[in-house]
């Protein structure tokens, strides 16, 4: 069992709570970190380097000169990658460089994340902390109380005002991240040194993995209904027109 500790906002410790590691799939899987960290910085990339090669650059395709008798060397096109504005040989084209991984490795991954900042002591739950406002310089200051001086990754329950409050008072701090315990993933968590939860972001956190439990997920809002009558799409053709029965 590792221990968690609980701070306040006044920086007091206020107890510890215990996390089992069979909650979070027993060990760390260093190998699907790996891979999902991968995967995720491979998404990142935009992939729109493009070069031009000789059949793409501006020039005429016909000799400048003739073969021979002119004492210069051999051409035969502009185009030609030793020419200056020529083409590039082996240039990088527009690609994909997009990888996905199954649903249940990208829970894994995850879990061994978090479990990882468990085991290493750099998880912390903050209780209390609610604004009715955005406070950066309280925020900070809590921070400071808690000894976290490193990059942190700050956990909510959801994504809900209360939520958006607390990421309005840390998107001006330097090496602060805000998520919603919905949002987590591992290439987040092990991102940043230092993993801060709040007290329902943590107790919801503990209840999906010990009792399978979803994290719940603000509902979105309706999208404005078309009061546009359904366009009827015409018919091809003539009506059939139906026999009439012989007497």
């Amino acid at each position: 069992m590792f221990e968690v500790p609980v701070f306040d906002t006044t920086g007091k410790k206020l107890g510890a709570e215990k996390v089992d590691p069979a909650w979070f799939g027993g060990i760390v899987r260093r190998t699907l970190l790996h891979d999902a960290v991968v995967a995720y910085e491979a998404n990142k990339r935009a992939g729109t380097a493009k070069a031009k090669g000789r059949g793409e650059v501006a020039g005429s395709k016909t000799k400048p000169w003739k073969q021979k008798h002119t004492g210069r060397a051999r051409a035969g096109t502009k185009r030609s990658p030793i020419w200056r504005k020529g083409g590039v040989v082996f240039g990088p084209h527009p690609r994909d460089y997009s990888k996905d991984l199954p649903k249940r490795m990208k829970r894994l991954a995850v879990d061994s994340a978090l479990l990882s900042k468990f085991k290493d002591g750099e998880a912390i739950v903050l209780d209390g902390l609610a604004y009715d406002k955005p406070r950066t310089a309280a925020l900070a200051e809590t921070l400071e109380k808690v000894g976290v001086k490193e990059s942190c990754l700050l956990t909510t329950q959801q994504a809900d005002d209360a939520g958006r409050r607390i990421w309005l008072s840390a998107r001006n701090l330097p090496r602060v991240h805000t998520l919603p315990v919905s949002d987590l993933n591992a290439w987040d968590v092990l991102r940043y040194k230092r993993l801060c939860l709040t007290r329902e972001a943590f107790n919801t956190l503990i209840a999906s993995r010990r009792d399978g439990k979803a994290p719940p997920v603000p509902p979105s809002k309706d999208a404005p209904k078309d009061k546009r009558p359904a366009r009827v799409a015409p018919r091809r053709g003539k009506p059939a027109v139906a026999k009439k029965e012989g007497k």
